[in-house]
This record gives structure tokens, C-alpha cells and sequence, in this order.
């Protein structure tokens, strides 16, 4: 299948409440006409979560059993290739029944491949969420649900010295609590991404991307904003057995209204995988930059950095550890938090179609506000299975 086509679509992680574990299962798909596959695939875990309201005070702990389907439909041709997928994500706490709840994630990929020089990404999702992890779990917990649609044009052939891609995105984010809780937050925003592309080596690119985004509140007007952002970087593919990119630039945000002053920030980005051995692989993952603001902050500024380890130390059994650092600091009240995350897991792959897995993670976020500190640790036991 020609599924390299949308494989630089805008990604959407789907995060468990309960492992870092990568789905490595190779699921049978069901050939339904010529082109046409459908695969089903189904996660059960069992997990139990000591402070899932992740508070400083009133812990609340709870075994948590979450049963997620998921359903995806591909089609191809010689130039075209399609993706729908619909994940289900059931969460039944049994120490507290009124926080049941079925999250709900849509998404629509394609991808086009006009000549050798025209291509062309397009994608499209709707997720409706709840989360026991919130600001206002004293009053009930945050539901709210956002809808994208994006795409990418990318100008210049595979193995030509130059490349162009052109990308737009539109997003809003709407939340369904009861009394308007979180209407603060509401927003719509429109981001257009253009980057340049020059290979210097078979396997090696330098790029100049800018960036622009506008964010347009829908009642907490002071935080409308439009941010602009110059990068330049490097990329590369399986060069010494690494491959990864790297951005460095500078950021800013104008403010539509004279409420909050104008920031900038230095900013970058970075994604490294290095495989020292065919069964071993590290991976390294940062980014600096502003986030959008909340708790009457007008922007966070925020850094994270984030490091892996896949080791297979058989043909069927791998482990994952992980650490993750993140700091943010909230502009314009005096708020600074500083988060770490460990996560450890062992996965057994069974069968082709179904691997059991344990898990481990602890956070601890550490922050000038007493009430939004907390540690957490979370136990599991997950099985992923398919046909």
C-alpha cells in the first residue's frame, strides 16, 4: 500500500491514561474490495492510579479498567491513498463510578501524489475528551472536544537539491462542561507553516521554516494573539545510525489587544533516534516555545525534553524506560512549574496479533502554586489484540 502518502500527515497522539508502551502488534487486516482494507484492533488494561486527580491535597486512588477498540479503513490506488480511523476509549474507575466516562477520537487522512514533483497531504479529526487530571476537578472534570482540518503541499521531487512544503491548519477547541466552566479557554486558531528544503549530502537537508498562527478567543478576548516564528535547521535519514532534525530560531507574540505586553523567546525543536544495535534504540526529543496561557497567565513559556530507551532482550520481549523533564513558566502571575516523568515497561509479543504488557509511570510536578503540585504513580497491566 502507498502508505508512505500519508505518513507526514499531522500526527495525533492518542495518549492512555496508563502506559507508554508502543502498539506493536502486526494486526490482519480484511481485504473488503481490491484497494480496500478494514483493521480492528482492541486494548484491555488494567491499572491502578494512587492520585488521579493528580493533587497536592485529597488524594483520590482508584483500579482503573480502560477497553479501547479501534476501528481503520484504508484505500489505495497507483497516485491516491485514503484513512479513516475510529478509536473508542472506555475508562471505568471503580473507587469512583461518577467518573466513568468514553472518550471518542475521529480522524481522516489522504495523500497524493500528482507527479514526481507535486504532492499532496491532507487531514481531518474530531476528539472529544475527559479528564480526572484537571484545574477544576473540585467543580467536575474538564470534557471538551477540538476539531482540525490540515493540510500539507510539498513542491519538488524526492531526490531533488530543493524542496518547498507549504501547510495550513484550522483548529478549534470547545469545552462541554456544565455553567460555562473553561469558556475562558475556548479558542479558534489558523496556522500556516511554509519551509525550505536544500540537500547538502544524499541523506542530509538544511531548512529554513517560518511560522504564523492567530488565536482567536472566543470570550477571553485579552488573550487574542498572533505568533510568528523563524527556524533554521538541519534534518537527515539513517545517516551513521542516527537519524533526526533540528530547528533553532526565535519566536514572538503580538497581542490584539494592549491587555498583556508583547513576548519573544528563543525556540527550538529537536528529534534524534540512534540504534547503536539492530535490537537496541535511544531516542531524544525537545522542544522551547510558548505555550497558550491559562490560570489568567497570558502565555506560558515552556521547555521539554524527553529521553527513551527500546531494548529487545529477546526476539519477543522488549522494555521502554523513559524521563521527561518540563518547565513552564506563566506569564504575568507568579507561577512556575517543573514536571518529571519515569516510565518503565515490559512488553511480551505473544502472538502476531497480541502482546501483555506491565507498566510503571511516575510524575511529579513541583510548582509555585501548592495547590497544583503532586505525585502520582500509575500500575499496569495491558494486552493489545487484533486479528
Amino acid at each position: 500500500m502507498k502508505k508512505n502518502l500519508i505518513k507526514n500527515a499531522l500526527a495525533i497522539a492518542i495518549a492512555g491514561s496508563l502506559s507508554a508502551q508502543a502498539f506493536a502488534i502486526d494486526p490482519q487486516s480484511i481485504r473488503l474490495s481490491d484497494g480496500v482494507v478494514f483493521t480492528p484492533t482492541l486494548k484491555v488494561a488494567e491499572t491502578y492510579d494512587d492520585n488521579f486527580r493528580a493533587v497536592d491535597k485529597g488524594k483520590k486512588s482508584s483500579w482503573i479498567t480502560t477497553i479501547a477498540p479501534s476501528f481503520q479503513l484504508n484505500a489505495d490506488s497507483n497516485k491516491s491513498a485514503y484513512q479513516l480511523k475510529y478509536i473508542a476509549s472506555s475508562d471505568t474507575f471503580h473507587s469512583s463510578h461518577k467518573d466513568n466516562n468514553v472518550d471518542h477520537h475521529f480522524t481522516a487522512d489522504a495523500g497524493f501524489e500528482f507527479d514526481a514533483r507535486n504532492r499532496l497531504v491532507l487531514d481531518a479529526g474530531y476528539h472529544d475528551v475527559e479528564e480526572t487530571a484537571s484545574a477544576d476537578q473540585k467543580i467536575e472534570n474538564d470534557k471538551f472536544n477540538t476539531k482540525n482540518l490540515g493540510g500539507v503541499y510539498t513542491f519538488g521531487a524526492k531526490e531533488a537539491r530543493t524542496q518547498v512544503d507549504f501547510g495550513a491548519n484550522y483548529e478549534e477547541l470547545r469545552y462541554t462542561n456544565g455553567k460555562r466552566l473553561n469558556s475562558d479557554k475556548e479558542r479558534d486558531t489558523s496556522s500556516l507553516r511554509s519551509t525550505l528544503y536544500y540537500a547538502v549530502a544524499p541523506k542530509t537537508k538544511v531548512l529554513l521554516e517560518g511560522r504564523y498562527a492567530d488565536f482567536d478567543y472566543k470570550t477571553f478576548s485579552a488573550r487574542d494573539s498572533k505568533n510568528r516564528g523563524l527556524l533554521a535547521g538541519i534534518t537527515w535519514e539513517a545517516t551513521a545510525k542516527t537519524s533526526g532534525s533540528f530547528k533553532l530560531g526565535r519566536e514572538k507574540k503580538d497581542f490584539t489587544k494592549s491587555v498583556y505586553s508583547d513576548k519573544s523567546t528563543g525556540m527550538w525543536e529537536a528529534g534524534v533516534v540512534w540504534e547503536p544495535l539492530t535490537y537496541s534504540s535511544f531516542t531524544l526529543n525537545t522542544r522551547r516555545g510558548f505555550d497558550e496561557g491559562e490560570d489568567n497567565a497570558s502565555t506560558i513559556k515552556s521547555q521539554r525534553t524527553s529521553l527513551g530507551w527500546k531494548h529487545f532482550w529477546m526476539d519477543r520481549l522488549y522494555s521502554d524506560v523513559s524521563y521527561a523533564r518540563t518547565d513552564k513558566k506563566y506569564q504575568e502571575i507568579s507561577r512556575e512549574d517543573n514536571r518529571d516523568d519515569y516510565g518503565l515497561s515490559l512488553t511480551y509479543q505473544a502472538r502476531r496479533w497480541l502482546d501483555v504488557g506491565l507498566g510503571y509511570t511516575y510524575a511529579e510536578n513541583d510548582s509555585d502554586v501548592k495547590s497544583e503540585s503532586f505525585k502520582r504513580n500509575i500500575y499496569a497491566l495491558t494486552v493489545n489484540a487484533s486479528l
